[in-house]
């Protein structure tokens, strides 16, 4: 393990941590409020990064296994760095609730252990949201533009932290991939940025629900979260752009370069649409008796599966008082998630596709043994590897659901309560049921379960592997 060059690699992701602090400490200054606790923890991350950015000189060795762990490493800093702002405020309690809620917010979880939002500083809230924003493309990815600046190639980089089943370049070289990610990224950010604008919002609040949606995160600035607005126009783009950033970014690169029969011929794609047109529908119909007209039931059923399976977590209802067959649907939505190489958590549709029609080849093999069945996914056919991977990450995600869910239960909250703050946490989605429904918080539970949850944020954001490789004791080994 080329340590050296690990913490030379972190420490320039710190700068970027510490650059990224100058923008809310600015939005401090101009609502009039203190920027001390933003330039107090930008001077300690300076002096921390500086140590293996100027002193080490590492040999530019970087592979696999380097990738995994940096990843790994790189976001449990940005949790326990990015943290300082909340925890020098004083407005955040102590220091766990500060880490929780920035691994919430740099994993695109958006749960929280705010128990009133409002009245908080601006700055405070900004930086908030705006860890959604630079973790729901990848801080590693902006990074990985950078790096073969110092000669180091970021293929394994992308690698370890591009979420789902199936890593490609837009380009063939990795780097420029990031920087047209980032563009991709950014366009559709400033594009909500105008149209929330143009529907009543303030630019506060517009670009604030801009940059939780584009990570699809889900912090709001208020406690009702988007419901608090009454805004329907507010909630339809919303509802839009939680789809758009739950669709792979390749999509939309083949799109700009005038391949859209090639974009439109995604399996994953299809069964993403399907899935959303669907659970619209049957929740619809399902809450047909709790408001009035088919409008405002599509409009509520559309805005929360949207939230859900895009993970972003906003909320312009509390479905926690639906039925339970829409609550059942909306915590399996939690589970599938949105789509590969999108910004979206979860378990992935192109994950599921392939799970399914693996189980379909298994039934076709048991009723005819002697014919040779191939899965494909976009009509190409999907390697023995790949499937096995998918396979053991699915066992592996519910392995981990069940075991970090037995250690939440020593707060003894109910089975629903302790259930799904596991699962939406692991799946980055935010909200979950009961107590940390729509209308709740997580400031209940202890500092054990909050590690814990913090813990399964990261895993979930990361795909358990980068985490996992800081585990296995032959990371730690120079050979």
């Amino acid at each position: 393990m080329n340590f050296k060059l690990v913490l030379r690699i972190a420490g320039i992701t710190l700068f970027i941590e510490a650059a990224a602090m100058l923008i809310p400490m600015v939005v401090s200054l101009l609502y009039g409020e203190s920027p001390i606790p933003f330039l107090t923890a930008i001077l300690l991350i300076l002096a921390a990064a500086s140590i293996p950015v100027f002193l080490f000189k590492p040999k530019p060795d970087f592979f696999a296994r380097e990738g995994f762990f940096t990843v790994g490493l790189i976001w449990v800093l940005f949790g326990i760095f990015g943290a300082l702002p909340f925890w020098f405020s004083g407005q955040f309690g102590p220091y766990i609730d500060c880490f929780f809620e920035t691994i919430s917010g740099f994993t695109t979880t958006g749960a929280t252990i705010l128990t009133a939002i409002e009245g908080l500083p601006m700055g405070l809230l900004f930086w908030r949201s705006f860890t959604h924003w630079l973790g729901g493309m990848g801080v590693l990815i902006l990074t990985a533009a950078l790096l073969p600046f110092l000669g180091i190639s970021s293929n394994f980089l992308i690698r370890a932290e591009s979420p789902g089943p199936v890593k490609s370049k837009l380009v063939p070289r990795a780097s420029q991939s990031s920087k047209i990610l980032y563009g991709i990224y950014l366009a559709l950010t400033v594009m909500e940025t105008l149209l929330l604008k143009l529907a009543g919002m303030n630019w506060y609040d517009a670009v604030t629900h801009a940059m939780s949606t584009a990570g699809t995160g889900g912090f709001s600035d208020r406690n009702a979260s988007v419901g608090a607005f009454g805004n329907p126009a507010a909630e339809i783009i919303i509802t839009v752009f939680m789809l758009l950033f739950s669709v792979n970014f390749s999509i939309y690169f083949l799109i700009l370069t005038g391949r859209v029969r090639q974009a439109l011929k995604s399996d994953e794609l299809r069964f993403f649409l399907i899935m959303v047109a669907v659970s619209v529908a049957v929740i619809a119909w399902n809450i047909r008796e709790i408001y009035q007209g088919v409008g405002e039931c599509v409009r509520y059923a559309a805005f929360q599966v949207a939230s859900i399976v895009s993970t972003t977590g906003f909320s312009s209802a509390n479905y926690d008082l639906w039925p339970e067959f829409s609550k059942m649907l909306l915590v399996v939505l939690t589970f599938i998630g949105a789509c590969a190489g999108s910004t979206g958590g979860g378990i992935k549709c192109g994950r599921i596709l392939i799970l399914f029609r693996s189980a379909q080849r298994e039934v076709r093999t048991i009723i005819h043994p002697r014919a040779v069945s191939v899965v494909r996914l976009d009509g190409a056919p999907v390697s023995e590897g790949a499937i096995r991977t998918a396979q053991g990450y699915f066992i592996a995600n519910l392995f981990l659901v069940f075991g970090m869910a037995i250690v939440v239960g020593l707060d003894n909250f109910s089975f629903g309560t302790t259930l799904t703050a596991v699962i939406t946490c692991i799946s980055n989605v935010g909200p979950g049921l009961e107590m940390v429904g729509p209308a709740g918080n997580f400031s209940a539970f202890s500092v054990l379960s909050k590690l814990v949850l913090s813990f399964a944020m990261i895993l979930g954001r990361l795909e358990m592997y980068p985490i996992l490789v800081l585990f296995s004791g032959s990371s730690w080994k120079r050979s």
